[in-house]
Parts: structure tokens; C-alpha cells; sequence
């Protein structure tokens, strides 16, 4: 069995979670996330100006949204293995000051051209990272019964795409587009500081690994389960929430802050599940949530493709994210389960998997739109997509049930 990275030390009450580890930096974890996530969709928002001023194709507002989570993919295995070697206070430090400093520059030189906006995407790249970093920081300073609640707690961060949704467009249109790029600096340096001050890196963090062993759990047939469902939970949920303010406007016609608006209540909802996943899986078991998520995803995706109404697709947009979410919330009671002495690199691996689904989604739906003139193909395959994650997850939940059920008072 994996060792822990808690001591008797750190808690107080064994069974209350809130003592159970420390405050100040799950706060620290959830307040960076958050406003790296806010950033990292940034361009989602904005897109509809951006493509006005620089004459993009669907195709390419397709593939301006999808490069950030492209590059937060990679980017979070570099991360997964900074933190098991640097820590992840450090780790965090330096990311943010990149994108703070890469936000700053686009902002006083410009942006003003597709390849600039692709640039700039790969910059925004280092805030999808956060992953990799937010989550082991509050990770591992709780015991595994209380995994589900922390990991979902730090992880509701990605109610920072809600921020974006909601305030971007506005700010865009008083002050243009370019100029949010350096308002959001604002923010972030404000949360820079407030993350030195209370992130604390947990007790009997595993000693440094060579490269090879750091990717040793590659050779685990669950690694690649769980990435591969991650692809579909978290890949769908960043997915759309890139995506939404392109189709809102193409689809019917919104303007960019009202579908802001649409956009930030279906990211909204995503968000807020996640925690609720994550402790339902604590309850019940991470397979069995997510066999409901998979099924109630697949449902509301195949209905979008159909949908005739703004009502109706907001409608079904929602039940996505509340499923989408909580599936993030659900792998993520599993992944410290069965990797906790990997936790670590297993965030960055898995999180890569949901970056790389969410550039898939949002790419795919710009191509859709460009070449059969609807978006309902991209998101009938991704529907598709979710039914082939819940097959496999029928194929192992046996097995994991069996080899994971030494872990006492934790349901698999």
C-alpha cells in the first residue's frame, strides 16, 4: 500500500474533516486554481471580438480556444514532476509569476494576429498547469477517507471560468478586448501574494524520484483508465466552457456578454458539483458515480445536437456541466486511492488527459462548424465518446473493487 503524507500531528480530530489537514493552504490551493482558471479560458470569452478584429475562420476560433488546454495538458506533466521535486508551493510560485508575466507583455505589445493569439495561448497554458500543482498541495495533507472532499474542494478553483464568462465580455466592450489581458493582472498578483502567505507544502512529501520512476505508473493499465476517463469529465467540462461563448453567439445569435451570461451559468453549475462529486464518491464510490455521470453526460451532449432553443440548449448545457463536474470531483477520489505515492505526477498525467480531451472538444467543434456548418457532429461524437468511458468502466470496476478494497472505510 502507497504510503500517506499525513501525521497524527496534523489532525486533530481523525474523522472531521476540516481538521483533518491544513486551512489555510486548502484555501491558498482553491484561490490560485481559481484564478489560474479564470485566465486559462480567458480567450473563450473574447473570442467572438478577437474574431471579429482579426477575421478568423470558425476553424481558427476553434483552434484559439483549444491551444491553451493543449498547452496546460503538457504543461501539467512538467508541473506533476516539479512538484514531486521542488515541492508544490514553489512550483506554484513560478507558474504564476510566468503567466503574470506573460499576460503583462502580450497586454503592452499586443495582439494582432492569429499566430499572436496562439502564442498567447500557450502562455495561458501555464495557468491550466495549476492542476497539477493546487491539487497535491491540498492533497496531501489529508488522510484518504477525506480525499474526495479536499481534492473536490481545491478543485471547485475551476469556478474561475466562471469569472471569465462573466466579466470579460463586459470589460471588452468598455475597454477592449487587449486590454483585459493586462486588468487580469490585477487579480493575479493580488493572489500571488495572498498564496506565499498561507500555501504550505505538507509533512513526509515522497523523497525525489528519478525520471524514469516518475513515470512509472504509466505502466499500470489503471493510470491509463483513469486518465482516459478524466479525458471525458474534465476534457468535456473546460471543453465547453471554451467553447460556449462561440457557439451561443454563432448558433443564436447572442451578444458576446449575453453569452457571457449562458456561458458562466453552465460553468457555473460544473463548477459547483465538483466538491459534491467528490464527496458522493466518498459516500457511495467513485464507479458508481461515475456510471451515473457518464450516462446523464452522454444523454444531455446527444440532446445539445438537437436542440432548436436557446432554452432548450441552456437547459441540457447545464445537466452536461452538473455531470461533467461531478465526474471531476469522482476520478479524483479514485486517482489518491490507488497512486497516492504518486500523487503528484498521477495529477499531472491525468490532468494532462483532461486537457488534451477539452482541445479535442473545443477544436472539433470549430471544424464541425466550418465544414458541415452546424456544431451538433462534434457534439454527437463526444456523447459517443462518454459511452465508450462507461463500457470500459464496467470492464474494471470489478477488478479495482478487489485489489483496491484493502484501503479500510473507503468505497471504490
Amino acid at each position: 500500500m502507497a504510503t500517506a503524507y499525513w501525521t497524527d500531528e496534523t489532525r486533530a480530530e481523525p474523522n472531521g474533516f476540516w481538521n483533518s489537514g491544513h486551512r489555510p493552504t486548502l484555501l491558498a490551493a482553491f484561490l490560485y486554481f481559481d484564478l489560474a482558471f479564470m485566465v486559462w479560458v480567458l480567450l473563450g470569452p473574447l473570442a467572438p471580438e478577437i474574431a471579429r478584429t482579426l477575421a478568423l475562420t470558425p476553424a481558427e476560433k476553434g483552434l484559439m480556444v483549444a491551444v491553451p488546454t493543449l498547452a496546460g495538458a503538457v504543461l501539467r506533466v512538467v508541473n506533476g514532476l516539479l512538484v514531486d521535486r521542488i515541492g508544490p508551493k514553489r512550483s506554484g510560485a513560478i507558474s504564476q509569476i510566468v503567466v503574470i508575466a506573460g499576460l503583462f507583455t502580450a497586454w503592452a505589445l499586443g495582439v494582432s494576429s492569429f499566430a499572436g493569439t496562439l502564442a498567447l495561448g500557450v502562455v495561458l497554458g501555464f495557468a491550466g498547469a495549476s492542476f497539477a500543482i493546487a491539487l497535491p498541495l491540498a492533497s496531501r495533507w489529508y488522510p484518504p477517507e477525506h480525499q474526495g472532499k479536499a481534492m473536490g474542494l481545491a478543485g471547485m478553483g475551476n469556478s474561475g471560468t466562471v469569472l471569465a464568462a462573466l466579466f470579460a465580455p463586459a470589460l471588452a466592450k468598455l475597454f477592449g478586448w487587449n486590454a483585459v489581458l493586462g486588468l487580469a493582472c490585477i487579480p493575479l498578483a493580488l493572489v500571488f501574494v495572498a498564496y506565499m502567505v498561507m500555501a504550505k507544502d505538507a509533512p513526509n512529501a515522497p523523497a525525489p524520484k528519478s525520471f524514469a520512476q516518475y513515470l512509472s505508473p504509466l505502466k499500470s493499465a489503471d493510470a491509463w483508465w483513469l486518465m482516459g476517463f478524466y479525458a471525458v469529465t474534465f476534457g468535456g467540462f473546460v471543453g465547453l466552457a471554451a467553447s460556449l461563448p462561440i457557439y451561443f453567439t454563432d448558433r443564436f445569435g447572442l451578444t458576446t456578454i449575453q453569452a457571457g451570461y449562458c456561458t458562466a451559468a453552465c460553468v457555473f453549475a460544473g463548477s459547483l458539483v465538483r466538491p459534491m462529486g467528490g464527496a458522493l464518491a466518498d459516500a457511495v464510490g467513485g464507479v458508481k458515480t461515475l456510471t451515473g455521470v457518464f450516462v446523464l453526460g452522454a444523454m444531455a451532449l446527444a440532446g445539445v445536437s438537437m436542440a432548436g432553443t436557446i432554452a432548450a440548449a441552456l437547459a441540457l448545457f447545464v445537466v452536461a456541466m452538473l455531470a461533467l463536474g461531478a465526474g471531476n470531483g469522482a476520478v479524483f477520489h479514485l486517482v489518491p486511492q490507488r497512486f497516492a505515492a504518486e500523487i503528484g505526477v498521477m495529477t499531472g498525467l491525468v490532468g494532462m488527459a483532461g486537457g488534451i480531451g477539452g482541445f479535442y472538444l473545443a477544436s472539433s467543434l470549430g471544424l464541425a462548424r466550418q465544414w458541415t456548418g452546424s456544431f451538433a457532429p462534434g457534439f454527437l461524437i463526444f456523447a459517443g465518446l462518454a459511452l465508450v468511458a462507461l463500457a470500459g468502466l464496467m470492464l474494471v470496476k470489478g477488478r479495482w473493487r478487489r485489489n483496491w478494497g484493502a484501503v479500510a472505510g473507503v468505497r471504490i
